[in-house]
């Protein structure tokens, strides 16, 4: 996919949007009721004697209406100032918050630093603060917005991932589904899951079955292609997790843990899960003064990984990214059974199944939408947001399998114009934002929020933010009484990019934002987060 237009920007005029929020006519209530009675009294007093009704019909009628008329000019001009004055009253919110934004992004050490900041109201759509919202910018994380609202759109809010465990006669096959959060240690800890008891599930129901030995394990991947890692991701930094490769048959993020210990002048590696997948050169040497440092890096060999440094007492644990992850579960699994007394006398085979109708189900591990939208948004886990445009992929096409970011790319392209967002303000090339080459306005994650506000799937999605104060990448931030569990949303952050968009929820109702960064220094986040406290500060003034 090329970028179209990439210096074309097509915006709608914000400025001149009329201000949202309802006027209170509360004011008009004492007036009306006063000229409702003078009316009253008027008429009684011209009341004519019967004798003479006909007569005075007219007369009566036309004082009647003298007086309607002047009460409704008198109303009509309360009404007319009352609406100038709201009309001023927005006009100087406005201007109170732009006053505030823009001291913020001009403090001196951000002078040299690009922003993009588009604030609207939720309940009307009306913008409240626009600094280069159409321009064009890296949005790190906050590409997982779009990425998780494309999943609620294609996939649904009732989306189960489901990985199939069953027996074509003797041999045992795993057929993945894509699910990003098989083994995962904050989803098993959120359902009270003890470590491994996928393995111990799966061992249990073979024996339920009086099955002791089996031939092959079989793993099935298709259901995505076998392009696990992304071309634009970082060479250098795909032995993290952040960065773990992509594919059909997840587990533990793809990722092993990591730890050493030095025991008597002797550094000890510890690997979690333990298995024998795994290969490692042990390079740390033991120090008494100074302070550890432990890396590690790929050899040549997969799943060979060199460990690195210096360690004075214990490092770790710290995650590191695992090739070929179908096989890591298939081997994990031939692992785990020979422990609980299951055979197998055959291979470890990574292919897809040959005949579905020979396949009988012995049990499905089932993970739902809005625990991976979770992971994705208030975790920041891009394997979760990987797998999601991959599904999208996968699931719209007629066999159901080979999930490409190519074809992933080109819905969710397809999704946001049906937003109403020109494709100039858009360029999609990886779902969590660990590519460069991703480009988002802050006007297109504002627009893609507010439809999702305005759906009802608003609360699900809502629930899959970060929460300040409370959970999540921004649990360290806004805890002052003053923000605390009222600003929600997602970070972003790679070199030299940090970005928030979310919502904050004040006393004049739910406002929308978006705030992108580039060429960013270590001040930014902090100028960042004081512009998500200016939109409460500023509001409930």
């Amino acid at each position: 996919m090329s970028k179209m237009n990439a210096n074309v920007y097509v915006i709608e005029d914000y400025e001149n949007e009329p201000p949202s929020g309802p006027k209170k006519q509360t004011q008009f209530k004492p007036n009306f009721f006063k000229c409702q009675n003078e009316l009253k009294i008027a008429c009684r007093k011209i009341r004519p004697h019967p004798s003479r009704v006909s007569g005075r019909k007219l007369l009566i009628c036309c004082f009647c209406c003298g007086i309607m008329s002047h009460l409704m000019k008198v109303r009509t001009k309360i009404l007319l100032v009352a609406a100038v004055f709201s009309i001023c009253l927005g006009s100087f919110a406005k201007a109170d918050l732009a006053k505030r934004v823009d001291g913020i992004i001009s403090r001196s050490l951000q002078q040299k630093v690009r922003f993009s900041i588009h604030i609207v109201k939720a309940d009307s759509g009306g913008t409240v603060y626009n600094h280069d919202a159409g321009e064009l910018m890296i949005p790190a994380s906050n590409m997982k917005i779009i990425t998780t609202a494309a999943a609620l759109k294609y996939l649904g809010p009732d989306y189960k991932y489901k990985t199939k465990v069953g027996l074509c006669d003797d041999t045992l096959v795993v057929v993945g589904s894509g699910d990003p959060l098989l083994g995962d240690e904050r989803t098993d800890a959120k359902y009270g899951r003890d470590k491994g008891w996928l393995f111990k599930d799966i061992a249990a129901a073979l024996k339920r079955k009086g099955i002791t030995t089996i031939k092959d394990i079989v793993v099935d991947s298709s259901v995505f292609d076998d392009q696990r890692v992304h071309p634009s991701w970082p060479r250098k930094e795909l032995n993290k997790w952040y960065a773990c490769e992509v594919s059909g048959l997840n587990f533990n993020d793809n990722c092993i843990a990591i730890s050493t210990k030095n025991n008597g002048g002797k550094v000890e590696v510890f690997i979690e899960p333990q298995t024998a997948f795994i290969k490692f050169d042990n390079q740390v040497k033991p120090i008494s003064k100074g302070s550890s440092a432990v890396g590690t890096y790929r050899n040549k060999e997969a799943n060979k990984i060199v460990i690195y440094g210096r360690c004075k007492d214990r490092v770790g644990p710290f995650d590191v990214a695992i090739e070929r992850p179908a096989a890591f579960f298939g081997f994990l699994l031939y692992e785990n059974l020979t422990k609980s007394g299951i055979k197998t006398n055959g291979q470890l085979i990574e292919k897809t199944l040959d005949d579905p109708s020979d396949f009988k189900l012995l049990t499905q591990y089932v993970t739902p939408l809005a625990d991976c939208l979770a992971r994705s948004n208030k975790n920041s886990l891009g394997l979760a947001a990987e797998a999601l445009l991959k599904t999208i992929a996968a699931n719209n096409n007629p066999d159901g399998k080979n999930g490409s970011w190519d074809r992933g790319r080109e819905l969710i392209s397809e999704f946001l114009p049906g937003l109403g967002i020109d494709e100039s303000q858009f360029y999609i090339d990886d779902a969590s934002g660990l590519s460069r080459q991703n480009e988002l306005s802050a006007y297109a994650i504002t627009k893609v929020l507010l439809s999702i506000y305005n759906s009802r799937n608003w609360e699900l999605y809502k629930d899959s933010l970060a929460v300040g104060g409370v959970d999540g990448t921004i649990v360290r931030y806004f805890k002052e009484q003053k923000y605390k569990g009222k600003i929600s949303g997602k970070t972003g952050s790679i070199n030299k990019v940090k970005t928030f968009s979310g919502i904050c929820i004040t006393e004049q109702g739910v406002f929308i934002f978006s705030i992108l960064a580039n060429n960013t220094n270590g001040q930014t986040r902090g100028v960042i987060n004081d512009i998500a406290k200016a939109i409460i500060d500023d509001a409930d003034m």
